[in-house]
């Protein structure tokens, strides 16, 4: 596939990822309290609160090791040593100390440091940006599930919806749909309605191609396009609803949006 060409983006910085994902893990903690861990989260079909909680804490702890190793190649196992509470009352508490190690691997790491990674960006700081949307992601996730309000950060949204974008060409490991994204240069553009977010996906015979920047740096016309505030946006391509207050709007080619739509889950 492709690699994402990114010319006129600049992503959140190292130091914001590592203090949004302490911010993002606090307010799901602050989710938990007097949570019935039973609860089914409708954003992860089949999995109870628990289980989201379980996942989003083992993935921090999962990316942690990676960051201190320095992992040059994919790594053969992700057996890590969790130290699971031991029992179903000490789960908020597991889930702060898991961003708390996060934050000091974080701190010890030079983003710029040359890594492994299963996306474009192969430097330390692709896992620094991974870790924050799926803790930030799976937060909203423990606040619908316990229809709870939830917001996003209109800078922080955007910042996430150029991390799905340009590093989606690369997830067919492990979301094989993606491997049916492909075209004769079909476009969809993704533009956000409250920042200047704007990417265009252009679909190709080998796979498709990204380019995101300010608006006016990607102004071609495109054959469908995805529109919506950067918070509804992100959870979108997420394969979450709109919250309640906004929408995302679509139009153009309505084959080719549910061919993005259907093929893009992550």
């Amino acid at each position: 596939m492709n690699t994402p060409d990114t010319p006129g983006r600049e992503p959140l910085s190292p130091a914001e990822h590592r203090a949004a994902v302490a911010a993002e893990t606090a307010r799901f903690v602050a989710a938990l309290d007097g949570a019935d861990l039973s609860l089914p989260v409708p954003g992860c079909p089949d999995w109870t609160l628990l289980d989201l909680v379980r996942h989003a804490g083992s993935v921090q702890r999962w990316f942690s090791v990676l960051l201190r190793r320095r992992v040059q190649e994919p790594p053969r196992s992700r057996e890590v040593d969790l130290e699971l509470p031991a029992d179903d009352t000490g789960w908020a508490d597991w889930l702060t100390a898991s961003a708390a190690r996060a934050a000091d691997v974080i701190t010890g790491t030079d983003p710029d440091a040359p890594m492994w990674a299963w996306g474009v960006d192969q430097h330390a700081r692709f896992w620094m940006r991974r870790m924050l949307f799926e803790t930030l992601v799976h937060r909203t996730d423990a606040e619908r599930a316990l229809g709870l309000g939830t917001d996003i950060d209109p800078g922080l949204a955007a910042d996430g919806v150029d991390e799905f974008l340009v590093n989606l060409p690369f997830a067919t490991p492990f979301a094989p749909g993606v491997a049916h994204l492909r075209g004769d240069g079909e476009t969809l553009r993704f533009r956000c309605a409250d920042t200047a977010g704007d990417w265009l996906v252009r679909l190709r015979p080998d796979g498709f191609e990204v380019t995101s920047g300010a608006r006016d740096a990607v102004a071609a016309p495109a054959d469908a396009v995805v529109q919506g505030a950067a918070a509804d946006l992100l959870l979108r391509l997420y394969g979450r609803p709109a919250r309640a207050t906004d929408t995302v709007g679509t139009s153009g080619d309505e084959e080719l949006l549910t061919r993005w739509f259907t093929h893009s889950a992550f």
